[in-house]
């Protein structure tokens, strides 16, 4: 594949057939724990701690032309809403993930949310890619990463688009763009055809920009020298130990990403919601305010409390 000046593919990474697993290790990208660790760390952890948060009814605002906004349902999902547009990315409304338990109510209801025309997939991974959420969902539009129309292909869509890394969809006056992330897009084993990145949402005027599960790289420079997105909705958590961050960001990395894409306003996602990994659930929102503090960012960090509409 062709590489631009930020040694970034701008093409469909090349597939690669990939081992059969030799144990419970190698079906995750990070091999240094065992299975005894995983459970006590993962899921003894979370079934220990109380889920918290309420759960209310929201008061969606009234907007005019070229307002947007934002509200957090939890983990990495959002609801994006628009005068004329109403855009879910990532939505999950589980409980529990097989064995994960979800700490942080959602803040609302399913059936609470408005009429959604439009969903954004970043990946198919279960915590993103939710099948149940969906179904009930019935939006017209899906839009995804390559390799994932079949797993959609049944959930209530009437209209599926796949795209590559810097490709978009248009329709009407709005527009998608799916841009790189430094992950992986398999959902079950050897699953590893499947496409995966971040989304550009322009409209309006306005523009934001959603960055799925990503490790730090520099693809945000691009993004960031390319399109410039006002609003980053970025991954804080599932950092430790130190080799997620082959495919998470921890706060420190996610604070120069947003500074690489030169946005106005820092919206943390990925934390809190389910127990991914090995750090405090409480600990990635902590040290992003401290980081944020100490490089004077302060007022560009727009923290979301779950079901509670913020208005940019």
């Amino acid at each position: 594949m062709d590489k631009d000046e930020f040694g970034i593919s701008r093409g469909k990474p090349v597939r690669r057939r990939q081992p059969l697993p030799r144990s419970f290790k190698d079906l995750t990208p990070c091999k240094h724990f065992n299975p005894r660790t995983f459970f006590y760390e993962l899921v003894w952890k979370a079934l220990l701690t109380p889920r918290t948060g309420e759960r209310m009814r929201p008061k969606f605002p009234k907007l005019t032309h070229g307002q947007v906004a934002l509200t957090w349902i939890g983990h990495s999902s959002f609801l994006a809403q628009f005068t004329d547009l109403n855009v879910m990315i990532d939505p999950n409304f589980a409980n529990w993930l097989f064995l994960l338990k979800r700490i942080r109510r959602t803040g609302m209801k399913l059936r609470d949310l408005p009429h959604i025309d439009l969903i954004l997939l970043t990946h198919a991974h279960f915590d993103h890619f939710h099948r149940p959420t969906l179904r009930r969902l019935h939006a017209k539009i899906g839009i995804m990463p390559w390799g994932m129309r079949d797993l959609a292909a049944n959930l209530g869509f009437e209209r599926i688009i796949e795209l590559q890394w810097w490709e978009s969809f248009v329709h009407k006056d709005w527009k998608v763009t799916l841009v790189p992330s430094q992950h992986w897009g398999a959902r079950v084993l050897r699953d590893n055809q499947r496409g995966y990145g971040g989304f550009l949402i322009e409209h309006q005027g306005r523009s934001l920009y959603h960055a799925g599960d990503s490790a730090y790289f520099p693809g945000f420079k691009q993004i960031g020298k390319l399109h410039s997105p006002e609003i980053a909705m970025l991954p804080i958590g599932a950092y430790f130990p130190d080799s997620f961050r082959k495919v998470h960001m921890g706060p420190d990395e996610a604070v120069k990403a947003f500074v690489d894409l030169r946005s106005k306003w820092f919206v943390p996602m990925h934390y809190g919601t389910f127990k991914l990994s090995f750090e405090d659930i409480n600990e990635p929102l902590r040290w992003l305010k401290e980081l944020v503090g100490a490089q004077g960012l302060n007022r560009n960090l727009k923290v979301l409390h779950e079901g509670q509409p913020i208005v940019f």
